[in-house]
């Protein structure tokens, strides 16, 4: 599943801004799917459970993945506004304002100007008839001494190094022109004062830099959400999302079935998720960027077509497992709703919110943060920010995730899922603070190995708990929900406060006040944790033993026992 997921998942946001969409439309796409996800788990999760579908939903949640991403290929573009204003009083240029598009840097301009050769333009300008007169006497043309057409259509050779910056408008000069009909001229106007050009035209180039520079969007963002290229692109995104959100939450059911009273093992099955993202995330960066060389654009077609193909032997293999729902809930509401009033469990689902809302920061904002302090580090940052990306996502995956996803069980039974839950707080706090006083992003390597602790043992910790307290037949249900709340809520608000955060106060402050902000709620996590087993419990969480789902649904409302997980 993740094989198939990962080619695709990680550069889905990059892919949402090839085809046109601004950060903040990005960003409203990104708030909706996971309210998406918190809406379809617990519904589908309830519907498996009360007729005992599981598998099938398993099966066509994949499918509908695998459908959707492949979808998402062909998606249409946003129209584009690729225009320039060219002048021609002596020598030829055209320029371009670089306050439409505020993301370009002073390093793409410079990058430019150290660069050998020339870049040719497709130029189609619009032209008045005192601009004939100049054309077709500096250009030897005598055809268009009469002859005017409503455009000039012309390829612009561009002298690449001369690119200049004068405030906010970059130039380009150019150092000859091919005509429609195969002519070369030199593009000079030298006859004073009358022979002076000024228009605007449209451009296409075949460099991804000056592309970059003379595009904007065509339309405002409160129009975008008007156009039927908006949402095609929203519904695909939430199908592949809802896919995604119903096979992980109702294959964690499936697995704890098949784990019984072994439920600390989960973390064995999970860690081959983490190898096949770490694993195929970096392969298909790389076939992307292979195929795309010499173009403007990237070529994501590898990317999606490698997924669907893995999805599609995820199918395959997931139809052979033979899964049996051994127990079925007479009232799934009723079960799930008795849990809802239990204290712990709105402490444990509070838990879940709070650690969700820091992953909607690290999985928007951290390449973010990485992109910003690579600045520091000089205009030769470009050449290598995405590398060091792709590194920073195989080291949060294969030795970050995959290790403790083997040792979440050991560690679980030893300190138990209580004091696990306050761990992965601290952590994150500590995770989160050295982001924001390190000014080096290559330094940030080492701090990725935290991700084990951060989401790997947070994700067993959150999975198993919610299957062992899941009453008899409710296990998909219970899944759905918990994962609906960390996801649907957590991420989708964490998301949303660092955006703004991250405008108002930058990167490093955001991480920094969402670090505070995860050791207070450790703090807070562990004195309520404290003061329940004061209260409530008669013995230690050290003392627990694992339970099978059904032993922990006796144990939850036997007033006379402690809910225990862990030896």
């Amino acid at each position: 599943m993740f094989t198939g997921t990962g080619p695709v998942q990680p550069f889905l946001s990059t892919y949402a801004r090839q085809l046109g969409f601004s950060s903040v439309v990005v960003g409203v796409i990104y708030t909706i799917l996971p309210v998406s996800g918190m809406l379809a788990k617990p519904i589908v999760g309830a519907i498996a459970d009360r007729f005992r579908c599981q598998k099938l939903m398993f099966l066509a949640a994949q499918l509908l993945t695998a459908a959707a991403f492949l979808a998402i290929n062909f998606s249409p573009e946003i129209p584009k506004d690729q225009r320039v204003h060219f002048s021609c009083d002596g020598d030829a240029v055209f320029d371009t304002s670089i306050n439409k598009n505020p993301n370009i840097e002073d390093c793409l301009i410079n990058s430019l100007q150290n660069r050998l050769g020339t870049v040719d333009c497709q130029l189609s300008c619009a032209m008045e008839e005192q601009f004939w007169k100049v054309i077709a006497s500096n250009w030897s043309l005598p055809e268009y001494e009469t002859n005017h057409p409503a455009t000039l259509d012309f390829t612009a050779h561009v002298n690449i190094s001369k690119t200049t910056k004068m405030e906010d408008v970059v130039y380009f000069m150019f150092k000859h022109v091919t005509l429609p009909n195969g002519q070369q001229r030199e593009p000079l106007c030298t006859c004073g004062n009358v022979c002076h050009i000024s228009t605007t035209c449209n451009i296409k180039c075949n460099d991804f830099d000056v592309n970059s520079l003379v595009s904007s969007a065509s339309v405002s963002d409160d129009d975008v959400y008007n156009m039927y290229e908006f949402w095609i692109f929203l519904v695909l995104m939430i199908m592949g999302w809802i896919g995604q959100a119903i096979a992980v939450s109702i294959g964690d059911a499936i697995c704890f079935e098949l784990l019984g009273d072994k439920p600390n093992r989960y973390g064995y099955q999970r860690m081959f998720g983490a190898l096949g993202w770490g694993i195929f995330s970096v392969i298909s960066g790389v076939m992307v960027d292979s195929l795309s060389e010499g173009s403007s654009t990237k070529n994501f077609e590898a990317a999606f077509y490698l997924s669907f193909a893995f999805l599609l032997l995820d199918f395959t293999v997931s139809s052979k497992i033979k899964n049996v729902q051994k127990t079925q809930s007479t009232s799934i509401l009723k079960d799930i709703g008795r849990l809802l009033v239990d204290f712990r469990i709105i402490v444990f689902l509070i838990w879940c919110i709070a650690v969700g809302m820091c992953t909607g920061l690290i999985w928007n904002f951290l390449f973010f943060l990485i992109e910003d302090l690579a600045k520091n580090q000089g205009c030769d940052s470009q050449t290598w920010i995405k590398t060091l990306e792709g590194i920073v996502m195989a080291i949060e995956t294969l030795a970050g995730e995959l290790p403790f996803f083997f040792w979440s069980g050991r560690i679980l039974k030893r300190i138990g899922h209580i004091n696990a839950m306050s761990l992965v707080l601290l952590v994150i706090g500590i995770r989160y603070i050295l982001y924001s006083v390190i000014p080096d992003p290559w330094w940030f390597l080492p701090i990725e190995l935290l991700n084990g602790l951060t989401f790997g043992l947070f994700y067993a910790c959150m999975a198993s708990y919610a299957s062992i307290v899941a009453p008899p037949g409710t296990e998909a249900t219970m899944q759905g929900l918990v994962g609906a709340v960390f996801e649907g809520v957590g991420v989708s608000l964490g998301s949303l406060t660092a955006g703004v955060l991250y405008a108002q106060y930058g990167g490093p402050w955001t991480f920094r006040l969402f670090g505070i902000g995860a050791l207070i709620v450790c703090l807070l996590h562990a004195g309520v944790q404290y003061l329940i087993r004061r209260t409530g419990n008669k013995g230690s969480d050290h003392e627990a033993h694992y339970t099978s789902p059904a032993e922990a649904l006796n144990t939850l409302y036997d007033d006379q026992q402690e809910l225990t997980l862990v030896e």
